[in-house]
This record gives C-alpha cells, structure tokens and sequence, in this order.
C-alpha cells in the first residue's frame, strides 16, 4: 500500500509540475490535460483520476506554487526577525512581494482570490500567518493603534484590490505608484502619529502583544488579561 501510495504522489507531483511549468512559460491556454500528460510524459486518463478536470488541476497548481512562494516569505520573516530588521520596513517589503507575486501571476491570483478556495486553502491561511507575524512585531514597538486582527484584514483586503485593479488595466496604463499610495493608506488608518503624544489605544495594543508571553502570570490570568485587553482596544 505504500509503495502504491508513494506512486500516486509521485504521478502526481509530476502532473503538478508541469501544468504549473506550462502556466508559468504559456499562459492559462496551454494547460490542457493533453499538453500536460505530454509534458509529465503521462496519459491523459492519469490526470482524471487524480483531479477531476482541468480546474481541479488548475486548483492543485494554485495551491502547490503559492505555498511554495509562502514558505519563501515565511523564510524571509523569519530572517527579518533575527536579523531585527525595522517591522515597518519588513511589513512593506512583504506588501510589494505580494503585489508583484499577484501581478505576475495572474490566472493565479484569481484562483486564489476567490473566496470559496481561500477558506480551504491551507497556502493561503499560511499566508495570513505570515502577515500576521509582521503586523505583531509592528504591534510589539507601540507603534499600531488598531487590534492586530484589524490590521491584517485591512491589508489583505488592500492588497486584493490593488492587484485587482492593476490587472483590469492594461501594463501601458497601469500607475505605477498604485501600490505605494494604497500602502501608505493603510498606515495612516493603523499606526499612531509619530508628532502626536502616546495614545492611548497604541499602549493597548502593544501590551497585547507581549501579553501571551508574560511568564510570570498563569496562564488564566494571561487569557484574562488579554481578554480585558480586547475589550479596551475594541472601544477605540
């Protein structure tokens, strides 16, 4: 049984391959199930039985190369943290990665936008937890002003609609400055104003940050303290 399963997921990781190589190289019209049983040296049949149809392919492809950008993101904030590289700066070079990765690869993209496969898109979530991490460093400097979950949200749905809107144009008419405009949108809406004193709300969300990691509290009381916590930045 082990042999066979190992087959099947060899069989697969081939078809896999070369319909994401055939995508990559030609566009959306070259992945046909002929075109990629030729290229995995496969026949056709093979690729039934394992997706379905072609948009159960196009699916797996979606979902093999984005997780493999994710891990290379992940990789990268990984790096940023030990290298204590400034969260802002990392938060944007993550935005730009995302902007470029979603104009570059756009059938892609509009795999993985749409909200039925983002749900149960295991490279998607991580994604998210990869956004997630650079939004919480930020939250850590005292430097954000709205919950973190607040923060994530509004860049996902920023980045979605900024590599939407680029796509709808043609490369000619694309601004240029689109993505850097939409970023800085963002900032004003989350970080607190350098000029201004400390707020309120920002102390909030940082000590919510470093809340999970207060050792010297039980870990009821950390559940507690972060819950109070919750409730007072839920009021700003």
């Amino acid at each position: 049984m082990t042999e066979t399963t190992d087959r099947r997921s060899d069989t697969r990781s081939r078809i896999v391959d070369a319909a994401a190589r055939l995508l990559r190289e030609q566009g959306p019209a070259a992945v046909t199930t002929r075109r990629v049983a030729e290229a995995a040296g496969l026949q056709a049949p093979a690729i039934y039985r394992l997706f379905g149809d072609k948009d159960g392919l196009l699916e797996a492809v979606a979902e093999h190369v984005m997780a493999g950008y994710v891990t290379a993101k992940a990789a990268v904030a990984a790096a940023a943290t030990a290298e204590e590289v400034d969260p802002l700066a990392d938060l944007r070079r993550g935005w730009n990665s995302q902007i470029e990765f979603g104009v570059t690869n756009p059938t892609l993209f509009r795999l993985l936008s749409d909200p039925e496969r983002v749900v149960r898109s295991p490279a998607a979530e991580s994604g998210r937890q990869v956004l997630a991490a650079r939004v919480h460093r930020l939250a850590t400097t005292g430097r954000l002003r709205v919950a973190e979950t607040l923060a994530v949200d509004l860049f996902q749905a920023a980045g979605v609609g900024t590599i939407t809107t680029l796509l709808a144009s043609p490369p000619e008419r694309r601004d240029p400055g689109l993505a850097d405009a939409m970023f800085e949108a963002v900032l004003r809406q989350i970080l607190t104003d350098a000029t201004d004193p400390v707020e309120d709300a920002s102390i909030a969300v940082a000590f919510r940050a470093l809340a999970p990691e207060l050792d010297v509290l039980s870990e009821g009381e950390r559940r507690l303290l972060v819950e109070w916590l919750d409730r007072v930045i839920a009021r700003r």
